[in-house]
């Protein structure tokens, strides 16, 4: 339980009508989760704006308003407190309400379209290796030490992100490493939060249903370094055009990683398979257990990164060559029959490129590849012709499928995925909504020896269909399909 005045602490306040020496004993900004002594937080979502449910909070037993516009009508009762921007309130609030956790770690923020997921969790298993109770806040999961907590966000909330970090310091954990995806930076959900170090990984085509343009959401994820402090560092990778960019206004220590291109820290890989890769870091050669080139690059980011935090360099290249495959990134089965099943994330055009490549890098020619691909829906357009157009070009075969098609009509999503294929492409397509289909589709076609590649999924475990999550793992429907196709 906090005073009101002690989490207003370095909020821009415009006005307070109230007592501010009332106790609060829960942060929300859902109104139907405000109890007594709670203090509501109004915020403008895409959806819905938390000015329109103060009432609501109060009447479920609010005692203080924190909000952009006041009401109209006030109660003696309880404490309205006006700010500039709610969305910035809610992240100090948050902050100042769990004790500033953030200073209590080496906090380190990995951002970037492709990468983010991986990085971060080939860091936590770095460092909990090396013996160092670790946090983590991703995509898949969220990890105090060894206890796991289910993962809704790429970046949570401000309040279950503090929430986390305290239960981290408490725990004694030493270092956390965290997602920042652009909505979060956008929605200052990272704002209070004090990051020892920022990791950028690549840009590229993602969010322009939600950005304007991809201008604006490369100076999102910009800001990130931008507000990054003297005594942190600031990581970037030179190969991606944007690299340099992340870095020129960061008032942090500045380093570079690269594959291609002159920098601090520069790897090449010498020997790739299904099973892992070589790779020379520096001066040093290394087998680890990730393939392609994508994953060298992220190879490469936890490599500096871990330089960055302390961390001897031998110590580091021992613990790389046991780090594991993240869910649902790259994972492969192989069948009795001979035909390899791939799982990955990509669900952008860059990610799709890169997972076909490296797969064209290991393959033989003497086997098909085939490719099951959708695209999500209500989210950016404009990727769907992009993604259709990458997987006709670098497959044998290819089967359109539906990807969490939302609200949205599957076949209209699939349409515009179509639309991307070049003529002399057309032949390799087929079109199957139903993603269970598709999937046993793409195993008859098969034969010994054959790659099948499905894309966008990764570690989710449902498919969204009008508002419904249904259970959905394309490992598991893989997998399943190919045995029964042994018996």
């Amino acid at each position: 339980m906090k005073k009101l005045k002690d989490i207003l602490y370095k909020v821009s306040l415009e006005s307070v009508r109230g007592n501010t020496d009332t106790e609060v004993n829960l942060l929300t900004f859902d109104s139907r989760q405000a109890g007594p002594g709670s203090l509501f937080i109004a915020v403008r979502g895409t959806v819905s704006d938390g000015h329109d449910y103060i009432e609501k909070a109060i009447a479920n037993g609010a005692t203080a308003i924190v909000c952009e516009k006041l009401p109209q009508n006030f109660q003696e009762s309880v404490t309205y407190i006006s700010v500039t921007d709610s969305n910035e309130a809610l992240a100090i609030i948050a902050s100042n309400f769990y004790d500033k956790p953030s200073e209590k770690l080496k906090l380190t923020g990995i951002t970037g379209t492709n990468g983010k997921t991986t990085v971060a969790t080939l860091l936590y298993q770095l460092f909990t290796k090396a013996g160092y109770k670790t946090g983590l806040l991703s995509t898949v999961k969220i990890l105090i030490g060894e206890q796991e907590y289910e993962a809704t966000h790429t970046t949570p909330d401000s309040i279950t992100i503090n929430h986390y970090l305290a239960m981290m310091a408490e725990a004694g954990c030493e270092y956390c490493f965290m997602e920042v995806s652009s909505h979060g930076i956008a929605q200052k959900r990272t704002a209070a939060l004090h990051f020892a170090g920022g990791v950028f990984t690549n840009l590229s085509h993602d969010h322009l249903d939600y950005h304007k343009n991809f201008a604006e959401y490369r100076d999102v994820k910009k800001s990130f370094f931008d507000h990054l402090p003297k005594n942190a560092f600031a990581i970037t990778n030179t190969d991606d055009k944007n690299g340099m960019v992340m870095l020129q206004n960061t008032a942090a220590s500045k380093f570079t990683y690269a594959l291609k291109n002159i920098a601090d820290y520069h790897a090449q890989i010498l020997e790739s398979q299904f099973s892992g890769m070589l790779m020379r870091i520096q001066e040093t050669e290394v087998w680890v257990q990730l393939i392609g080139h994508f994953n060298a690059s992220n190879i490469l980011a936890v490599y500096s990164t871990a330089l960055q935090l302390g961390l001897e360099k031998d110590e580091v290249l021992v613990h790389l060559s046991t780090l594991k495959s993240v869910s649902g990134r790259f994972q492969f089965i192989i069948s009795e029959t001979k035909i390899t099943a791939i799982v990955d994330y990509a669900h952008t055009p860059d990610a799709l490129e890169n997972v076909l490549k490296t797969i064209e890098e290991i393959r033989t020619r003497n086997e098909q590849l085939i490719t099951i691909v959708g695209c999500g829906g209500n989210r950016d357009k404009t990727k769907r012709p992009e993604m259709g157009k990458i997987a006709a070009e670098k497959s044998d075969q290819v089967i359109f499928t539906s990807d969490n098609p939302r609200n949205e009509d599957p076949y209209e999503i699939l349409k515009e995925i179509e639309a991307g294929v070049e003529p002399q492409n057309s032949k390799k397509i087929l079109t199957i909504e139903d993603r269970r289909q598709a999937i046993k589709t793409a195993a008859t076609i098969a034969k010994q020896g054959d790659i099948i590649l499905i894309a966008g999924k990764g570690h989710e475990t449902y498919q969204e269909i009008k508002g419904v999550k249904h259970h959905f793992n394309d490992l598991e429907e893989i997998r399943e399909i190919l045995n029964a196709l042994n018996k």
